[in-house]
């Protein structure tokens, strides 16, 4: 076949359409398996998350339900997004045998890792959040509350609340990741980011005000972090440019 017929073109890259496809379908399958094996705990899910809360409520105190169909819908929503969480792996796995192939051998060894470190940092993201911050952060509220004011949530508001806060510090745990990955590229140097510290440590509290409540408990559990793991990005950077210059 003339290399100027455009099918010689076309058949890459309908091939590498085919292959997209089957990976969505192998990791849309994947994810239902798991919500359908998550599906019949749902209940036993959500009171697992809503413990930070309920510890710090008053006795006699409960959770509620202002929707008709909340107590239903939203445990297979938590249990839905739960299987997504669970299934990143999965999902970063073939995101990286897709790309894998147009990649050269010294990119290779360097993007495999961080997809395994980014995973790990996101789910350190989300344990750090439900074993340290929401204590802090429900204790805190539900003793603010004033004289005569009963503390019960809506479920289904709660749900967006805690999700909310997981997506947040799942990604803020990615800082050390973006990091490396800018100086990895040449964008920036261990330098040049040491020289914009205050800056990074001023967006930091700035992206706590955005991403979490209005609180300085949540907003600073959130800005310290995203400064010390900066602090270990670039370390890490600097160790990995050594390398390079060898």
């Amino acid at each position: 076949m003339s290399q100027n017929d455009p099918a010689s073109g076309e058949q890459p890259f309908i091939s590498h359409l085919v292959e997209l496809s089957g990976r969505l379908k192998r990791v849309v399958a994947f994810i239902l398996v798991v919500f359908l094996c998550a599906a019949p705990f749902a209940n036993e899910i959500y009171t697992f998350l809503s413990g930070p809360l309920l510890q710090h409520m008053p006795e006699n105190s409960t959770m509620i339900a202002t929707d008709v169909a909340s107590p239903f819908f939203t445990p297979f929503k938590l249990a839905l997004v739960a299987s997504i969480f669970f299934s990143v792996p999965v999902i970063l796995y073939h995101f990286w045998a897709f790309v894998a192939p147009g990649l050269y051998s010294h990119e290779k060894k360097m993007i495999l890792p961080l997809i395994i470190a980014s995973t790990g940092l996101f789910y350190l993201g989300v344990a750090f959040a439900y074993f340290v911050v929401f204590p802090l952060v429900f204790g805190f509220l539900t003793a603010a509350a004033p004289e005569g004011v009963a503390v019960m949530t809506d479920i289904s508001k709660y749900l967006d609340f805690v999700l909310t806060l997981f997506f947040a510090f799942g990604l803020s745990f990615e800082v050390p990741i973006i990091t490396i990955i800018l100086v990895w590229t040449g964008l920036t140097t261990p330098a040049g980011l040491s020289e914009k510290r205050p800056y990074v440590i001023v967006g930091a509290f700035i992206i706590g005000m955005f991403l979490t409540p209005p609180d300085a408990i949540s907003q600073t559990l959130l800005a310290v972090p995203i400064w010390l793991l900066f602090e270990t990005g670039l370390l890490f950077s600097r160790f990995f440019v050594r390398k390079t210059e060898e």
